[in-house]
This record gives structure tokens, C-alpha cells and sequence, in this order.
């Protein structure tokens, strides 16, 4: 098969996580995925700089989405608009094949510590352009800070129980639902203190 053979990033996903079932983690090889997914390894460190990058791409896209999101909403939009705005587009930018894929991936970051490593990289980067949007829309960057934080534990926790689900829901519904709780337990806790 030719190195730019179409479908490859997909195609060593899926031998990435078949073999990182039956052999974990680490004992899986760059060589043996890029063989389950019939090409070379110089295939693979094409589009990857490591066999644990495999599970995490597509993080520039979610970190465009989340920024285009948030500059998408309306000029008189509130801070909590915003922040929506912005979790609903990273939401958008995924498919509904991810949950199973999600589902997948839990299973490995919990027994995995490079991949919780990985994953809490992957967070900080997300939380990061949330941030740099809100605070180019409004101007109180500890404001735009704390709502990031708020946004993208939402995106997580709403992620993570959306691959738990064994039904087909939109990840914005279950994410929202997240933010909306996330919200209500933070205005309550602030009103008894």
C-alpha cells in the first residue's frame, strides 16, 4: 500500500486500539500497529511522533473548533454565551463513531499513566484556546480563565459519560447538561459561603 494510502490515521486508530487490547499498552510497538493497519512505520511516523499521539489526534482541530466557536457568537453576547458557544462547537467536531472510540480509549488512559499524562496535556491545551477566546471577547481575563475551567471540565466529564451510554445521544446535549449542572453546583455552593 502506498504511504499516502487514504484513510491511514484511521485505519492506525483502529489497529492501535485492537492491539493495545489484546497487549496493552506497552507492550504494543509502533512497527506492529502500522502492520495490523497494512502500511510502513515511516507511514505511521508521517502522520505521528509516537504510537500514544495515534489516540490523541485531531487536538488541533478541537482547539480551532472551540476558538471559532466562541468567535461565532453574537458581538452583545454574555460570558455565559460565549462559553457555550464555544463548547457546543467543540462538541460539533466530533462524530458520532467517537463515542464508541471514547469508550475504548477510557479503558486505556485509566490503567495507562503516559496516556493519563497525555490526556491531562490534551485538557491543558483545550482549556488554554478556551481561554485566549473568551479573554479576546471580554475583556476580565480572570473571568475568561475561571469559565475555561468550568467549560472544559464540563466537555470532559459530559465526554466521558457520553462513551458510557449505550444509546446514541449528541455529546453537545450530554456536555450541556454537564455545564448546566457544573453551574448550578457553583452558584450554590458560592450563595452558602
Amino acid at each position: 500500500m502506498g504511504r499516502w494510502e487514504p484513510g491511514a490515521r484511521g485505519r492506525l486508530l483502529d489497529a492501535a486500539l485492537q492491539l493495545f487490547a489484546e497487549q496493552g499498552y506497552d507492550a504494543t510497538t509502533a512497527a506492529q500497529i502500522a502492520a495490523q493497519a497494512g502500511l510502513t512505520r515511516t507511514t505511521l511516523f508521517r502522520h505521528f511522533a509516537d504510537k500514544r499521539e495515534i489516540l490523541f489526534q485531531g487536538q488541533s482541530e478541537l482547539v480551532s473548533a472551540v476558538t471559532a466557536g466562541v468567535g461565532s457568537a453574537a458581538g452583545e453576547a454574555t460570558a455565559r454565551e460565549l462559553l457555550r458557544a464555544g463548547i457546543a462547537a467543540l462538541c460539533a467536531a466530533h462524530v458520532p463513531e467517537q463515542q464508541e472510540i471514547g469508550r475504548r480509549i477510557k479503558r486505556l488512559v485509566a490503567v495507562t499513566p503516559e496516556l493519563q499524562e497525555r490526556t491531562a496535556f490534551k485538557r491543558s491545551v483545550l482549556t488554554a484556546a478556551l481561554e485566549a477566546a473568551l479573554a479576546t471577547r471580554f475583556a476580565d481575563r480572570r473571568l475568561a480563565g475561571a469559565l475555561a475551567d468550568l467549560g472544559i471540565r464540563a466537555y470532559y466529564d459530559g465526554f466521558w459519560a457520553w462513551t458510557d451510554l449505550r444509546r446514541a445521544e449528541p455529546l453537545a446535549d450530554v456536555v450541556l447538561q454537564e455545564l448546566d449542572a457544573l453551574e448550578g453546583a457553583l452558584r450554590n455552593a458560592l450563595k452558602r459561603t
